[in-house]
């Protein structure tokens, strides 16, 4: 096998049908727990067949191709089918029947922004998108390939340079809207190499994960290492997961899943739904790696989920918490496989004020961080006062700033911005840097995350972090959905002082039950911050916006909330103290 710094991921996936063409790449569990599998040489065929079908269609125009496809083999072969091509391939969630007014925007304006020439899709959904894309997207309509009929040999794959670019990997969309992140088959590849190492992937590793294709974990993590590592890899539609999420267990358990992993909200989830049958009749023992990230890691959600499965065979060491971001290809920080996870208690005063994260004694005004591990060779980090651009000492909280042969080249077609993000200078003129946006601290060379910059919540001058505010709220109030809240603020009358705002969905069906969810956060809330919040929003089950990845979109809730879109079941709002101006109902002029 040559070295992984002289291909792409063409070379590289044909490399692979030519040495090993009957070794399993990829399996994908169907909802009624059926499997398909397809080899390195049935996907070199298929991807082959994708690409001649691309280069027919594009006639001379270099845009890039947008993937419209439910997880599963079809959506493999169009993603190596763009590779195989030389066209960048725009991976995007299919459009949900059940929520077109949500889905359909976000999907006209990732068209849009990339400028995609083509979109390649199935049968099933190559109408609807001909007709929406006729009236949906304002100048150049793409044209729609269906890639899931049977088709000829494709011929010989055309050179594809390493430096090429890959991926328009666009961003969750979190804390904003979502941006084309410009991924180069050499950042793609240097990155997978990475979680590679980190994971201790081996000749007889295997993947088994759930995650969104479309996503950076799910796609770099789930997708594309495995084949830079040359281990197989089970797959399963988040969808099944969603409705039934012991199955991805069930799923790891069946294949003998080496390494797997999810956002923290997952692991709560499963301890939530499985059954005492169904935890008897799981076997985990083999689980080496159980990643956590993408949303804030929590100490008390891996100890839940290792209490409840240690019958199964769950090591708590598996848990391997770690941190990164798609503007980063994908993986930034890790730890050692089954090396467990460490925390460190801080008082919450010190992270209030972004000064130094003082250690405490566990109490009421302590915090626990999971720490997210160390950055590997070739990566640096610098922590940086946002503002000043000032390099902070060990122990300091601050913007991450991360160096590393992962980082992408920018966001698509956003020069500024991209000048901004991922060309950063210290005072000292260390640079460039990618800024993060992400708030946290070093302590003996690990990485703690301590939240989003543009997350926080400034109420009289005391910041507060809204995962703080959301996780006193759910460890202290039954009734609300765990996972399923927000936390933000609105400004007062004016542009006066900043109030709390506290949203979160509910399984709790009558005024009574309401009404005793409303005073358990603002006790909850007011009890730990000495903060009231200002108003206290109920809304239906599964309506909160979140990302691909299932993390909260706590800006876009807020917007939705002032324009009085959100499924309201309750509303409550107070007066605020003398000290923050007088009552004024939170509404549109709250936004300006």
């Amino acid at each position: 096998m040559s070295s992984l710094s002289e291909h792409s991921f063409a070379s590289l996936l044909r490399e692979r049908a030519l040495l090993r063409p009957d070794a399993v790449a990829y399996r994908f569990v169907a909802d009624d727990e059926s499997a398909e599998e397809i080899t390195y040489g049935e996907l070199d065929e298929r991807a082959r067949a994708v690409a001649a079908a691309v280069l027919a269609a594009d006639r001379g125009r270099t845009g890039p191709a947008l993937l419209l496809f439910a997880p599963g083999l079809d959506y493999l072969a169009g993603l190596f089918g763009c590779f195989y091509a030389g066209v960048p391939a725009v991976p995007a969630f299919p459009p949900d029947a059940s929520r077109l007014s949500r889905t359909l925007p976000r999907l006209a304006a990732i068209i849009e922004d990339a400028g995609a020439d083509v979109v390649l899709t199935t049968s099933d959904l190559a109408a609807l998108m001909a007709d929406w894309l006729a009236t949906a997207v304002d100048g150049h309509v793409p044209q729609v390939i269906t890639t899931d009929a049977p088709a000829e040999d494709g011929g010989p794959v055309p050179a594809v340079r390493p430096d090429g670019l890959a991926l328009l990997q666009y961003t969750s969309g979190s804390t904003a809207l979502p941006r084309g992140v410009m991924l180069s088959h050499t950042r793609l590849l240097a990155n997978c190499q990475e979680i590679a190492r980190a994971f201790g992937m081996h000749p007889g590793s295997s993947g088994g994960l759930w995650l969104p294709p479309y996503h950076d974990m799910g796609l770099i993590g789930g997708i594309l290492a495995p084949l830079a590592a040359g281990i197989p890899v089970t797959l399963m539609s988040p969808v099944t997961f969603l409705r039934r999420p012991t199955a991805w267990l069930r799923m790891v358990s069946r294949y003998g899943a080496t390494i797997t992993g999810a956002p923290n909200f997952a692991y709560d989830l499963c301890v939530r739904r499985a059954t005492d049958a169904e935890v008897a009749e799981l076997d985990l023992s083999g689980v080496e790696v159980a990643f956590t990230g993408a949303e804030q890691v929590r100490a008390e959600t891996m100890e839940r989920f290792a209490g409840r499965f240690r019958q199964s065979g769950f090591r708590p060491a598996s848990f391997y918490p770690c941190y990164g971001l798609a503007e980063a290809t994908l993986f930034v920080t890790g730890g050692k496989p089954l090396d467990g996870w460490r925390t460190v208690e801080v008082a919450r005063d010190a992270l209030a004020s972004a000064a130094a994260a003082v250690p405490a004694e566990p109490s009421q005004s302590s915090r626990s961080l999971v720490g997210c591990g160390y950055p590997g060779p070739g990566t640096r980090l610098l922590i940086a006062d946002p503002a000043t651009r000032e390099p902070l000492p060990d122990g300091a909280v601050g913007e991450i700033w991360v160096d590393s042969p992962g980082v992408a080249d920018g966001y698509w077609r956003r020069p500024e911005e991209s000048a901004r993000t991922f060309g950063a200078s210290a005072t000292t003129g260390d640079g460039p840097y990618l800024r993060t946006g992400d708030l946290g601290f070093l302590r003996d060379g690990e990485l703690f995350v301590t939240g989003r910059l543009k997350d926080l919540i400034v109420v009289n001058g005391r910041n507060l972090d809204p995962v703080d505010v959301e996780r006193v709220c759910e460890a202290s109030v039954p009734g609300i959905r765990r996972n399923c809240g927000a936390a933000f603020a609105v400004d007062g009358p004016d542009g006066g002082t900043e109030r709390l705002v506290v949203v979160y969905e509910t399984g709790t069906g009558d005024e009574e039950g309401h009404r005793a969810a409303v005073d358990g956060i603002r006790r909850a809330v007011t009890r730990e911050f000495g903060i009231p919040p200002y108003a206290v929003v109920l809304i239906a089950p599964r309506t909160i916006p979140k990302t691909s990845s299932g993390k909260v979109q706590r800006r876009l809730t807020r917007r939705i909330c002032l324009a009085g879109g959100l499924q309201e079941l309750f509303r409550d709002e107070r007066a605020p103290s003398p000290a923050t101006g007088p009552h004024d109902r939170i509404d549109e002029r709250a936004a300006r």
